[in-house]
């Protein structure tokens, strides 16, 4: 045991990929605010905490990521066996005839035997080291992923809840504007009835009554697909989860400011699981090489044999036996050399794959604030436009009873009003998925222990 440990692999050196100095978005100041563990409570909705709650408890991804872990471990147990001797006990009683060769006859005895059994291998060359270094290293790289996984699950609860509130929100915009379009309709029709207008006029509105009913089933389905959707990532039957919150306009909206770009890979567990792959994989290019040098193998028995078991465990019982073994693989057909250069192929797809982790994790997080800046700026220029389109509506309506202006630019102050509260509903949506999104490119609050 004394001989062993000696490496042959090559030393794992951590890639030296530069981050950026600052992130480009230019409303990025002030003190760094990275998202807590519990990030989506910042929303102020009991509905989305509880659906958060579930899902960490019965979503199937998360129990499958958890699976994984414990067969990692599994793994690893596995692979540090050979680190330690294989000890084992055996017991045999045998009754034999056998022809005497000196005498006519036969002779009848018993023999009795319990033995003990221990082998090693001599960890010379750090093969089974490297083997159980590559395995607790991928057994890591299992814990980030289920980490990983446990965001992704979150983000998309936060991201179809607020799907679904979109849906009602537009649907209740929908269904009031449709109630003030009958109503409009309905006064046309007694005007028309008057002679006031013409029946031009009431067929114009009639289309808008009629485009904004058939307007109304496709958003109840979009709201029923998004429940479904909730559903699913919560373990549940769609029948059990309903949505009963107010509008997106209700949600709180916490607040957050990343700090410099070089603190994002301590907060990626993304990141640390391709790093963790990558470090197996080196570890496992030392596996490889080692199978090219002869293995030690040392054995020993020992225990008691006798043809009496009354006899069994005197001193002259006793038996034993001792012996090494060497091994040096001389022709395999090629499968050391192929494994050899697996492993190294295999630890150059895993360092680019760590590359574009890293520089996909800046860039979630650049796109993530440009996002999140603009639809906030959208959002102010929509609800501006919202105002004006009401206030032209209400003009309208009052000019039209009093006979200054025709149907026609009531129609088109109504249908600017319907379509600019639609949208306004659409880019707060936009702006909330933005803030997910950017919860989810900076770890959502987890860090590198």
């Amino acid at each position: 045991m004394a001989l062993g440990g000696c490496n042959l692999g090559p030393r794992y050196h951590h890639p030296d990929i530069p981050p950026p100095p600052a992130w480009r978005a230019d409303e990025v100041s002030g003190p760094a605010t990275w998202p807590s563990a519990d990030w989506w409570k910042g929303f102020s909705s009991p509905q989305l905490d509880l659906l958060i709650d579930q899902a960490q408890h019965a979503n199937d991804d998360i129990a499958a990521a958890i699976a994984r872990v414990r067969e990692a471990d599994a793994q690893a147990r596995i692979a540090g066996a050979p680190l330690l001797p294989e000890i084992s006990g055996t017991a045999s009683a045998t009754r034999e005839r056998e022809l005497n060769l000196a005498a006519p006859g036969t002779t009848t005895a018993n023999i009795f035997s319990p033995l003990l059994n221990a082998s090693y291998e001599l960890d010379f060359w750090g093969k089974n080291r490297a083997a159980l270094d590559a395995a607790r290293l991928a057994a890591a790289a299992s814990r980030y992923d289920r980490v990983t996984v446990e965001l992704t699950v979150m983000t998309s609860v936060a991201s179809t809840f607020f799907q679904a509130v979109e849906a009602q929100d537009r649907l209740k915009v929908a269904q009031d504007n449709l109630a003030s379009a009958q109503t409009i309709l309905k006064g046309l029709r007694l005007e028309l009835k008057a002679g006031t207008i013409t029946a031009l006029d009431v067929a114009q509105q009639e289309t808008t009554v009629a485009v904004l009913n058939a307007s109304i089933p496709p958003l109840q389905q979009q709201l029923l697909q998004s429940i479904d959707a909730l559903a699913i990532l919560v373990g549940k039957p769609a029948e059990e989860v309903n949505i009963t919150t107010g509008t997106l306009e209700a949600l709180a909206e916490p607040q957050v400011i990343p700090g410099l770009p070089s603190e994002l890979l301590a907060r990626r567990p993304d990141v640390a699981e391709a790093e963790a792959q990558l470090m197996s994989a080196n570890a496992s290019i030392a596996v490889a090489r080692a199978s090219f040098f002869p293995s030690i193998d040392l054995t020993a028995s020992g225990g008691y044999a006798s043809t009496a078991l009354s006899s069994l465990f005197n001193p002259a019982s006793r038996v034993f036996t001792l012996s090494g073994e060497l091994t040096q693989p001389i022709f395999q057909g090629g499968a050391l050399t192929g494994q050899h250069a697996y492993s190294k192929a295999r630890y150059a797809e895993l360092l680019a794959d760590y590359h574009k982790t890293i520089i996909s994790a800046f860039s979630n997080v650049e796109d993530a604030l440009v996002t999140l800046q603009q639809t906030a700026l959208q959002y102010q220029r929509q609800a501006d436009a919202v105002a004006k389109a009401r206030r032209a509506y209400e003009i309208t309506q009052r000019q039209f009873h009093i006979g200054t202006i025709n149907i026609l630019t009531v129609l088109n102050t109504e249908t600017a009003l319907f379509t600019a509260e639609d949208t306004l509903v659409q880019v707060k949506y936009a702006h909330l998925a933005a803030l997910i999104s950017l919860f989810n490119a900076l770890g959502g609050g987890w860090q590198k222990a």
